[in-house]
This record gives C-alpha cells, structure tokens and sequence, in this order.
C-alpha cells in the first residue's frame, strides 16, 4: 500500500528534524568524522582512477594514504612554523603600523591630527590597546588555531575514518542505494546525482583552484620581500572558497604592507599589485573554466549566507557542512521549483475544451 503525500512529507519531515537536531546535540564529536568523510569523498575520484589503471581498491587506497601522509607531515614541519612565525610577527607589528600611519598623516594633515582632535586621541588609544594587548592576542590565536589544527583526535582519528571510509567508499554507496525506496528510488538517485556533479563542481575545483593561487601568491609575495607575504598569500587563496573574497581579502592587505614597507620604491608596490592581476586574470582565464566549470549552481551570496548561517548554529561543524548542505538545499529547491511549474497550482485548472457543433445542427440551419 503506496503512502499519501501527506505521510510521506511528514515522515521525511520527521526524520530531517531527527538528524538535525542529532547534529545540534553531539556538536564538535563529529568533527574528526566529518573531517575524515570529507577526505574519503575529495579523494575518491583518485581512488576510482587508479582502480581503472588496473589496481585493486585496497592498494589504490594505500597509496593515496600514503602520499597524502607524506605531504601533510611536510608540511606540518616545514608550512606550519613558518605561518605561526609570521603571523606572530604580523600581530607583534600591528602597533607599529598604526604609530607609522599616525605620523604620516599628522606629517600631510598636520591640522587634522593634533594633540587635542578626537581622532587622534582615538587612535592612540587603539596603539596603547594594541601594545598592551599583543602578547595576549598572539596566545588566543595560536591556541585556538592550534586547538583546531593540531588536534590529537583529529590528527589521529580523522585520518583512521577518511582510510576506511575511502576503502569502502563504493560499497557504501551501493548499501544507502539499497535502502531508497523503491517507488522514488530513480528520482533520489538523479537528485543525488545532481548534488554530487554540484560538490564536485564546485568544491572539489575551487579547493584545487584555492591551493595553486595561494602557493602562487605565497610565492610571490615571499620572492618580492614583501613581510608577512607568506601567511597573506596563503590566506588569499583560502578565501577563494569564498568569491571573490580572497582576491579582494589579499590585494588589500598586501597592497596595504607594501605601502608601508615600500613606500620610497613605488616600484614594489607596483609589483605586488600585479601579483594579484595575474593571479585573477589565470584564474578567471584558466584554473576557473578548467577546474571548476561553468555555473554550478551555488551564487556567492547563498553560499556566504549558508557559511554564516550554519556556522553561527553548529560552530566549526556547521562550517564543514556549510558548503554540502548549502549545494543539497539548491538543487532541492530547484527540483521543488521545477515540479511547482508543472503543478495545477502553478498552471491553473484546465480549461474545459468546447464540444463541436453536430452535423444536425448545421443541417437544421441549413
């Protein structure tokens, strides 16, 4: 016996409203198995290759373990230090920049900054706060990053889970398909197909795009000379996730150091400007059409709008399945939209056709 509409939505409403709250209640414990889950799927299209290559599962999942291992151990020994060390610096000279911008405009503007205006009274109460405050400063962003980074549970458990789940990836999948029902099972299979081309689109692109911008504005910035043009360049290209925020986080701030740094040689200045050109123009060009593709579905203000939405209510697990969530909820509601326009409730009753006039009619007429 097939279930009502009605029945259907509501045991579906009831199991989402179960699963989330689940989330809400066990909070940051699912974080080293999201982190993990997350991995298995970035990694899983490598896994699919290296099967078609003529390896097995097992060994296509070792190798791929192995690599990612070494890679992350290097750059835990050598990224890692580097980043804290420069970010460090960046907080401990932030008073410094502040006293340089003081004297440069209390040099131009000599009647707007004087010993009695508000504004620099404003401002050298923020230097006073930045002195005093620095070494507190530097410890709450350090231990908090490192909480999050150098975690044990996520550094041990979460490479554990992303191994097995990326062993048994496939047979998972195999497994959830066989609980769909079978009267819907063809139309959640598209859906999950759509919102898996979304996710890969677009997640697994813009991370790939993500990482060369920032190796190369990192690079860049550090050949330049430009301070603290390491951990600024890396930021920038963390933020493509977002866009447009990273290129716009990252031209800002860099143009702004180099200002300070090289203001009698504008010619540098000039230099790291055109780092952030060319890091737009190969990635509007080039890494974006190649990597990402064409329109995915997800507009920059929904994801945004999903970052801080999820965040605020789930904290750093809200972050991780901001962007899922946020690619699931598109193409659901596209789906909804697209039935909407094919519904009476879009299109309106029917028209009822006008019957014919007889033959005797037009006989009797005649």
């Amino acid at each position: 016996m097939s279930l009502s509409v009605q029945q259907q939505v509501k045991y579906w409403g009831v199991g989402l409203a179960v699963f989330a709250a689940f989330l809400w209640y066990v909070g940051d414990t699912l974080l080293p198995f999201l982190v993990g889950a997350a991995i298995a799927y970035l990694l899983d299209p490598l896994a699919d290759r290296l099967e078609k290559w003529g390896l097995s599962r097992t060994w296509a999942t070792v190798i791929i373990s192995l690599v990612v291992l070494v890679l992350s151990l290097l750059a835990l020994l050598l990224v890692v230090p580097l980043i804290v060390g420069q970010v460090r610096g960046l907080i401990e000279a932030a008073p410094n920049f502040l006293t340089t911008t003081l004297d440069f405009l209390t040099e131009r503007f000599p009647g707007l900054l004087d010993q009695n205006s508000p504004i620099r009274q404003n401002l050298a109460a923020i230097e006073a706060t930045l002195r005093a405050n620095s070494g507190e400063v530097i410890s709450r962003v350090l231990s908090s990053s490192l909480a999050v980074v150098n975690s044990l549970t996520i550094l041990i458990v979460a490479p554990v889970v992303a191994f097995y789940l990326l062993l048994d990836w496939d047979r998972m999948v195999a497994v959830v398909d066989g609980w769909l029902p079978r009267e819907h099972a063809p139309v959640i299979r598209k859906l999950g197909r759509d919102i898996d081309n979304v996710l890969a689109g677009f997640v697994r692109g813009q991370m790939t795009v993500g990482l060369i911008l920032g190796i190369f504005y990192a690079v860049a910035l550090g050949l330049i000379g430009l301070q603290f043009g390491v951990v600024v360049g890396l930021l920038a290209g963390l933020l493509t996730f977002i866009p447009y925020v990273g290129s716009t986080f990252g031209g800002v701030t860099s143009i702004g150091l180099a200002l300070f740094q090289f203001w009698d040689d504008p010619i540098w200045i000039a230099a790291v400007a055109a780092v952030f050109v060319i890091g737009q123009v190969v990635e509007g060009n080039f890494l974006t059409p190649k990597l990402v593709g064409g329109s995915v579905g997800l507009h920059p203000v929904w994801l945004m709008f999903a970052l801080f939405a999820f965040g605020s209510a789930l904290g750093f697990v809200g972050l991780l399945i901001a962007v899922p969530a946020a690619a699931s909820i598109g193409v659901l509601g596209r789906f909804a939209i697209a039935n909407y326009k094919q519904s009476k409730l879009y299109l309106g009753p029917e028209e009822p056709e006008a019957e014919p006039e007889s033959n005797e009619t037009d006989n009797a007429e005649t």
